[in-house]
């Protein structure tokens, strides 16, 4: 082994067979005693906390940039023009607009109607992105669209670029992370720019269209979820400027079963097969969406001020030099959980919750965009922002606009 210095250390003496013992006994209780405290501190949709979340006090931030630094420099967001009220769905399912305002603070979604696309969002909110941003098409280096409903199954990214008249040389592929897809994207889209200098202008798009996976006769569901689109663009900087100032990301399959859209199989539309058993398979489909909506929440109010309080960490500061709050746009009881452990006032909450829906990987970049056209958010204003879902999927990250 060959130290940082490049001057190989003194080999140590060889362990007496009593010492070694000794040592294999202790290695032995460490590991077993970590692997306790890891199941312990594994943050999952079973486990619930009711106490106030603990601000630590933060430690001094390490030197983590060790390429280029990011920004984010604009945004933009689109919508569908259909509008569907709670007073809507009353008359598709049993529920009113007092019901479902008071479980979730939603009071009406947009969704996709006539030769809408998701593709058409995506691609509007990105050109609104890159005009603020004030870059070329032809200058962005990578696209990450994050997604879970794309238009084509093998990825619509590419098209996104190629409609934005991106230049063949730019890289673009999907992310599917749900809810917490635009933040896994930003983070995404940081590392590709301090891995180099080969990408400056990066865009993050987040879109998906949940309308259609929803069981429209479960209230459940039905309720919760909208379409949209939004988008950010990132792009390198020096690391003084570094605008990603910490991050965390997580995920725990074990709660998949509380929330998820598995493939299912139709009928095979060959009746001859030759004798083959199980063949042809059956034509590939996808269910509603499903999800435990009690255990989500527990999983969300627990899971996120932990998350956010990593990347504070990571970034060095407390959790009162936050400016906003910007969560995944799920539910309000869940985004005001998450502000009261975390000792935020409502005026610092970013909330569009009410007139959109749970747009999942659309949600915190849309709200985002209408906060920095609204002029809420400014230049210089410290943004903390999580996302959590479906996997399950967490994630955080303490950004500075502009």
């Amino acid at each position: 082994m060959v130290a940082a210095s490049g001057i190989a250390p003194p080999r140590a003496a060889a362990a007496l067979p009593g010492a070694r013992a000794r040592a294999a006994h202790r290695v032995g209780f460490l590991r077993s005693h970590s692997q306790a405290a890891a199941a312990k501190l594994r943050c999952c949709a079973s486990a619930t906390d009711d106490g106030v979340v603990e601000t630590a006090a933060p430690k001094p931030r390490p030197p983590r940039v060790a390429g280029m630094g990011s920004k984010l420099i604009g945004c933009g967001s689109a919508v569908p023009s259909l509008t569907i009220s709670n007073d809507d769905l009353s008359k598709v399912v049993e529920t009113s607009d007092e019901w479902i305002a008071t479980r979730t603070g939603i009071r009406s979604r947009r969704v996709l109607s006539g030769d809408e696309t998701l593709g058409g969002l995506a691609v509007l909110a990105a050109q609104r992105a890159l005009e603020m941003a004030q870059v070329r098409p032809e200058d962005v280096d990578l696209v990450l669209f994050c997604t879970s409903t794309p238009d084509d199954l093998f990825g619509a990214a590419g098209q996104v670029l190629a409609e934005l008249g991106c230049s063949t040389k730019t890289l673009g592929f999907d992310i599917t992370a749900a809810c917490s897809g635009f933040i896994i994207g930003l983070i995404t889209a940081t590392q590709f720019i301090k891995g180099g200098g080969k990408y400056q202008n990066v865009l993050v798009v987040g879109a998906d269209a949940l309308s259609q996976y929803v069981d429209w006769t479960d209230r459940g569901t039905c309720i919760l979820f909208g379409d949209a689109a939004g988008a950010v663009l990132v792009q390198a900087c020096s690391p003084e400027e570094d605008g990603l100032l910490g991050f965390c990301a997580q995920s725990d399959g074990n709660g998949q079963k509380h929330l998820h859209c598995s493939g299912s199989n139709a009928e095979s539309v060959l009746s001859k097969t030759n004798g083959v058993p199980g063949f042809p398979p059956k034509k590939g489909t996808f269910s509603c969406i499903e999800m435990n909506g009690k255990e989500v929440f527990r999983f969300a109010v627990r899971c996120v001020p932990q998350s956010i309080e990593k990347a504070l960490e990571e970034a060095g500061l407390p959790a009162s030099s936050i400016d906003w709050l910007l969560l995944h746009q799920a539910n309000q009881r869940i985004i005001d959980a998450a502000a009261t452990r975390l000792s935020i006032p409502s005026e610092k909450v970013i909330s569009n919750l009410a007139n959109y829906g749970n747009s999942s990987a659309a949600s915190i970049p849309l709200a985002l965009d209408e906060a920095v056209r609204g002029g809420k958010v400014k230049n210089g204003d410290i943004i903390a922002a999580s996302g959590f879902g479906a996997g399950l999927t967490w994630g955080s990250a303490i950004v500075k606009w502009g």
